[in-house]
């Protein structure tokens, strides 16, 4: 653990969280706050992909987005939320704001790129930051890189933390060991995962929606039972994240490296992750996807997330250590609905957590077929996730997140590297599909002739097609 905790402050203090808002401020500048200003056409583009069905073959686009929210919506939101309330106080919630807000734009740009870049697959697209790493920059080495970071960081790291966090919960609510709740777990990944994507897609698209919205329905009815404590609540949010006693303390620092670290676990804006699948999606135009990915961001950390914050501080839950990860989260709903409250956390964890498995195998499952068609290789990988969640399950709270951190921020410094020097190509896309609506096209049509000097990269937008 101290050689995990040293690498992660070199990491964190001194590289990432410079790198992860210097990106994300310049995309939002060089978009034009694409990620303010074009809501309401993500909010219409989901809405028509939700609703159509004609490409039975390909992954519509409210799949690829349910997929990546079933990785972003999960422990990050009940767990991960209290852990940052935990370290770095309330003020981390602040920052947690901040880097969805502004990280938005980092994937718009990734997710755009990811649809620009793709290739055609057996049953479906693909595609990530590999693909744009070996196609844009001309750098199959660096491809090869993030391919082996991201699996392991989502189907071996991630994944512990998943199956962790869930482990802790039941044994809260219900006494049940880690043993138990382990076992049974890791019998349902290996039932799923070797069903294949198109499984994993029709699950999370009925699973997502229902644990995301009781769950904000619960955050909601507490919010509004205990409105008259919500600008008290703000005010302490906002002044932990600038007072002059945090400063004087060190505290400042301890809310921003916490609040942006967990908001990053939570709702992976720049991380790379969400390419992989939203490269996958069938449109018409690679800045739908992006739209709707950035959609994604909103969704977990502005909503989500805020709802978890929001009722462990109206509860009076204590911050002072003696709860952390997902029991803080219960302690603070027993506090508001009594010791049913702990039980919803279980039940809800459950699902949030499973479908997070899901989703990051997915991510994994990708970058193995990026590296390698041989199948047995693959069924090895689906093997070592499920051997992962049973890790996870026995593993200690402070090792499952210490490795997730250190691979997640590898990672990241990967992906962000690649964004930026490609990251012209998403503007020039986003600025083709401002000027065909302008025109009055209301389903803009991308093929690689309108953009002469990639023409000869991008497989799967060839005009004849």
């Amino acid at each position: 653990m101290g050689i995990i905790n040293s690498i992660n402050d070199i990491l964190w203090t001194y590289i990432l969280i410079a790198f992860l808002l210097g990106c994300a401020i310049w995309f939002t500048f060089r978009t034009r706050f694409v990620q303010f200003r074009m809501i309401s056409e993500m909010m219409r583009l989901l809405g028509d992909s939700a609703g159509t069905n004609k490409n039975v073959k390909h992954i519509s686009s409210f799949q690829a987005f349910a997929i990546s929210i079933a990785s972003r919506v999960g422990t990050g939101n009940l767990a991960g939320v209290a852990t940052a309330i935990a370290v770095g106080g309330p003020g981390a919630v602040f920052w947690m704001w901040i880097i969805a807000l502004f990280g938005a734009s980092s994937s718009f740009v990734e997710s755009t790129l990811a649809q620009l870049y793709k290739e055609r697959g057996k049953d479906s697209y693909i595609g990530g930051p590999a693909y744009y790493m070996r196609k844009g920059l001309k750098l199959p080495w660096m491809g090869t890189l993030f391919a082996l970071l991201i699996t392991v960081t989502f189907g071996f790291a991630f994944n512990s933390v998943q199956s962790n966090t869930l482990c802790a919960a039941f044994e809260n609510a219900f006494g049940l060991s880690h043993t138990i709740v382990g076992v049974i777990l890791t019998a349902l990944t290996v039932l799923i995962i070797f069903g294949g994507v198109q499984r994993i897609a029709k699950v999370s698209s009925i699973i997502v929606p229902i644990m995301a919205l009781g769950y904000i329905a619960l955050a909601v009815t507490i919010v509004l039972l205990n409105i008259t404590e919500l600008p008290t609540v703000i005010s302490q949010i906002v002044s932990h994240a600038f007072g002059w006693n945090q400063a004087l303390g060190g505290g400042i620092g301890a809310a921003l490296m916490q609040g942006i670290k967990r908001g990053l676990f939570s709702n992976e804006a720049g991380m790379g992750s969400a390419p992989n699948v939203a490269a996958t999606a069938h449109v018409s135009h690679p800045v739908k996807q992006g739209l709707i990915q950035t959609l994604g961001v909103f969704t977990d950390t502005l909503i989500i997330c805020t709802c978890t914050a929001f009722i462990i501080l109206f509860s009076g839950a204590p911050l002072d250590g003696s709860a952390n990860g997902v029991q803080l989260t219960q302690h603070a709903l027993t506090n508001e609905v009594g010791s049913s409250g702990s039980i919803f956390v279980a039940v809800a964890l459950f699902f949030f957590a499973f479908s997070s498995i899901l989703g990051n195998y997915y991510y994994g499952e990708a970058n193995i077929r990026y590296l390698t068609h041989r199948k047995w290789i693959l069924n090895i990988y689906r093997l070592l996730v499920s051997g992962m969640v049973l890790f996870g399950a026995l593993a200690t709270l402070d090792m499952v997140w210490g490795l997730a951190d250190i691979t997640m921020g590898l990672m990241t410094l990967c992906n962000l590297i690649a964004i930026s020097l490609l990251g012209k190509y998403a503007f020039k896309l986003l600025e083709d599909y401002r000027m065909q609506k302008q025109s009055g096209i209301k389903d803009p049509v991308f093929t690689s002739d309108r953009l002469k000097e990639l023409e000869d990269d991008l497989d799967c937008w060839q005009k004849e097609s």
